[in-house]
């Protein structure tokens, strides 16, 4: 018999921690955590297996799955004492999910489940508190209308609101059981009007409307959402938790929290949390109430006048403090956990690794190090290489006048200017068209997702540094200020009023994450330094990594900036972009419209001395690195003009009839250019151009040479080779130039001559290629093009769509396709080798920054990847975890 149950409590637990992929993350810790002996509430796991068979069978599940949950709940009653489902008894439990992957928010809870209009006078009989009961019911039925019979949250917050209004109640802790009584009534009347039933009384019921609640919750438009941004299989499915419920609102003696283990916006190793007292844990991450600081410290820099826990609790704290320590040193990394007190007493509901931000994830990996708790390649291996981009981008310079507006909590960290928007779909669209925004709600929800991935910042006037807004935040890596309470946004009239201010939808304002600012208008921002704890692990990754890692780049600026990022060379330089500056583009244009190969030959003289000081300017600023210069690419008519007034200034300039112009343009036109007469073809064509590149490279690399002291090795790549003879012909022609510099200039020097790898025959042919070519690029993005028969300007219009099909996971430009284009790869790595045993292979398609592609590149053997200047420490990082895992 299959077993889809796994209970844990008492000290003991059918599973462990590195049963994941089974139980889901909450459900492991959860087992583990009973098993070290920790105060866990019983309960049992559904496991993973479920979801998956749930939805192979049409949503039905498993005909012995019931059987094991009752056998599962009786033990569960065992242990507490009660019963579930009995009226003067009840045993109440909380049914959450639990994937494999971290997914907070994105899929459904409920809490309290088991009561009805006869449990709820049980509960409260044998708590001795009837507004605790009535409290408990009331947020069961708003709970469970809305994840399970779908009526909407709104309806019961709106009631609730109402009768505080009348009441003249500010706080929910303000109502009385009678009240509660009263706002039960009218609740239960919405779900009859909404729902068109009853609410369900049986506790049966309420459990498997639940658990069905929960597995269906796995595909809603949220989770779907976030398992694409965070690339989790849907393949991979959740779990369901069962567990016995414990009250954090049953009295002043009561509590309810989340805490990290150490400070998950710096990595300070300081406990770091907040607790709400007589409160459920949704009151905490909903920011309904300004939730507490678990420590004096934390309460001093916030400013708090609230008491700490380590003030109001001061045993139990001491607990949690004793809790954290151990789970830290099981774990081996900082947790996220969350916690309950009733009547005094310390019960933990969850840990998991927690999200933290990138310099937080750096600070911990570098302490733990120090501390003996980890290896340096442990530590390499725990900071997530995309995530590096919260540190490569500008912040606020400190210099920089700031009209500050208003003040919230440091949620997320970094710095965002934007137009204020107040909704996720105005976010998602503002971004489409460009604009930079910044979110602004009371408080976030998990349907906020994709509005806050679109935004550049978020900006709440509620909740805490554990709210939803802030918790995603700082896993997307996106600037937040949350809990700013001076601001009041008024979304019907598209205001955000702060003080005397009243600002529009569209108005432009900054926050800074770091400070909890919030500034009007656009502030100045500055580079990031790349020192500390980034440049220790950044030397632990390089001392562990075999693949180098350089960069694509063409202006000096470029080359600079990947030089601080820690290039070791250049990849790809793109001589075309050199061809557009104003005073370069006239002559390539006379070149084009020569009729013969002297009239270019004379406007490539006036081309020569423009190339040859932009490669010697590269050469010194690579101070003796590789240079890999791809010779030209495009086709010639993307150098002509296109409207009627700039084709006239051509023509005047060259002394040409327009007519003239016109007719060369239609000439040059092609149905398809990037099928079309472009890299190496235009060589063939017109070798006078290649000659001349090739010119310009070796007078450039003798000047530095003799001017300099460098050693300047150039490597000159022939693009877009897919015959062996393309490549013959046109090497004879750079070995000849280059003979000629060195004895005209009397120098000697070293020079590869290669290509780039981007026609699939080329991959194919790789082993006769490589008896011209001393190294082969992957030049992955033509490569992906001509593989798939996709044009990567086009194929968004469409690809979303076939990664909503599961026809492809991701997007094959933005993460290689190894399964086709990657064998292509790996053909051509294999055939290259055997036919040239010391050919240097690298990457220069945008691939090569994105880890995942990455880490083929390491099993594929290549020598190096290149890609855009800042990426180049993620790439760094990656080729580190790469080789760690070879």
């Amino acid at each position: 018999m299959t077993k889809w149950v796994y209970s844990f409590g008492n000290g003991k637990a059918d599973g462990k921690a590195d049963m994941k992929e089974l139980l889901g993350g909450k459900g492991a810790n959860l087992a583990e955590m009973s098993s070290l002996g920790l105060p866990v509430p019983p309960g049992f796991t559904i496991s993973t297996e479920v979801c998956t068979a749930y939805y192979d069978n049409d949503r039905n599940y498993p005909s012995d799955l019931a059987g094991q949950v009752d056998v599962a709940l009786k033990e569960i009653e065992n242990i507490v004492g009660v019963k579930f489902g009995d009226n003067a008894n009840p045993l109440l439990v909380s049914v959450r999910s639990g994937a494999r992957a971290s997914m907070p928010g994105m899929m459904d809870t409920v809490l309290n489940l088991g009561l009805n209009d006869i449990t709820v006078e049980g509960l409260a009989k044998i708590s001795g508190d009837e507004r605790f009961a009535y409290d408990s019911y009331r947020r069961f039925i708003q709970m469970y209308s809305d994840v399970v019979l779908e009526v909407g949250h709104h309806f019961f917050e709106d009631i609730l609101e109402f009768h505080k209004e009348d009441n003249g109640f500010y706080l929910d802790t303000e109502l009385t059981a009678e009240d509660w009584k009263a706002v039960i009534v009218q609740y239960k009347k919405v779900v009859e009007d909404e729902y068109g039933k009853p609410f369900p009384q049986d506790p049966n019921e309420q459990l498997w409307g639940a658990v069905s609640a929960v597995f269906g919750s796995w595909m809603n438009a949220r989770a779907t959402t976030y398992r694409k941004l965070n690339d989790i299989p849907a393949a991979w499915g959740t779990a369901v938790n069962v567990q016995a419920m414990v009250f954090g609102n049953m009295g002043e003696d009561c509590s309810t929290g989340v805490a990290f283990t150490r400070n998950p916006s710096t990595g300070e190793n300081a406990f770091y949390g907040e607790y709400l007292i007589n409160a459920q844990g949704e009151d905490v991450v909903a920011g309904i109430r300004t939730p507490q600081n678990l420590t004096i410290k934390g309460r001093e820099e916030h400013n708090s006048d609230l008491p700490s826990m380590e003030e109001t609790m001061p045993e139990v704290f001491k607990q949690l403090d004793e809790t954290r320590h151990i789970l830290e040193k099981h774990y081996r990394d900082m947790q996220d956990i969350e916690f309950t007190v009733q009547s005094n007493k310390l019960f933990m509901l969850q840990t998991r690794s927690g999200k933290r931000t990138t310099a937080a994830a750096l600070q911990i990996a570098v302490d733990m190090v120090e501390e003996g708790l980890i290896t340096t390649e442990e530590a390499v291996s725990r900071v997530e290489p995309a995530a590096l981009d919260q540190l490569l981008h500008p912040t606020l310079d400190p210099k920089a006048e700031r009209n500050v507006i208003g003040h919230g909590l440091p949620a997320s960290p970094g710095a965002a200017s934007g137009q204020i928007v107040f909704s996720a779909d105005e976010a998602e669209k503002m971004a489409q068209a460009g604009k930079a925004v910044i979110l602004c709600r009371t408080e976030t929800s998990p349907e906020d997702i994709h509005g806050m991935h679109a935004a550049k910042g978020i900006l709440t006037s509620r909740g805490g540094m554990t709210s939803h807004a802030a918790v995603v935040a700082r896993g997307m890596g996106r600037p937040c200020v949350s809990g700013a309470g001076d601001l009041r946004m008024d979304y019907k009239n598209g205001t955000l009023i702060v003080r005397d201010q009243e600002l529009k939808s569209g108005d432009i304002i900054t926050i800074d994450g770091s400070t909890g600012e919030v500034m009007l208008g656009e502030i100045p921002t500055i580079q990031p330094e790349m020192s500390g704890n980034f440049s220790t692990l950044m030397k632990w990754a390089d001392s562990i990594r075999t693949m180098k890692v350089r960069t694509n780049a063409e202006t000096p600026n470029d080359c600079r900036t990947a030089l601080s990022f820690g290039a070791e060379g250049i990849g790809l330089c793109r001589t075309e972009h050199m061809f557009f500056d104003a005073d370069r583009i006239v002559a390539v244009r006379e070149m084009i419209l020569s009729d013969d190969e002297a009239g270019r030959r004379k406007a490539l003289d006036k081309i020569l001395p423009m190339q040859r000081d932009d490669f010697a300017e590269i050469f010194k600023i690579m101070a003796g690195l590789p240079v890999t210069i791809r010779l030209l690419d495009p086709p010639l008519h993307e150098f002509l003009p296109h409207g009627e007034a700039e084709m006239q200034d051509v023509a005047d300039a060259a002394g040409v009839p327009i007519e003239k112009l016109h007719a060369r343009a239609a000439k040059m036109s092609e149905t398809n250019p990037m099928l079309g007469h472009r890299g190496c073809r235009l060589g063939i064509s017109y070798p006078e151009i290649y000659e001349m590149q090739a010119r310009a490279i070796f007078e450039a690399a003798a000047q530095v040479s003799k001017t300099e002291g460098q050693t300047v090795e150039p490597e000159v790549m022939i693009p877009l080779v897919g015959m062996k003879k393309e490549l013959e012909i046109l090497k004879e022609l750079v070995d000849r130039v280059a003979k000629e510099v060195m004895e005209a200039e009397g120098v000697e020097m070293k020079y590869l001559v290669g290509t780039m790898i981007e026609l699939p025959r080329a991959a194919l042919r790789a082993g006769d290629i490589a008896e011209e070519a001393e190294f082969f690029s992957f030049g992955t993005n033509d490569l992906t093009q001509t593989t798939f028969g996709l044009s990567r300007d086009d194929a968004g219009n469409f690809l979303g769509a076939y990664e909503r099909n599961g026809i492809i996971e991701q997007d094959p430009f933005i993460s290689l396709d190894q399964e086709g284009v990657g064998e292509l790869v790996e053909i051509a790595a294999e055939r290259g080798r055997k036919t040239r045993g010391d050919i240097k292979l690298g990457i220069c398609g945008e691939h090569g920054g994105d880890p995942a592609s990455i880490h083929f590149c390491q099993k594929v053997g290549l020598d190096y990847v290149s890609c855009s200047p800042f990426r180049v420490p993620i790439a760094r990082l990656a080729a580190a975890q790469a080789a760690i895992r070879k």
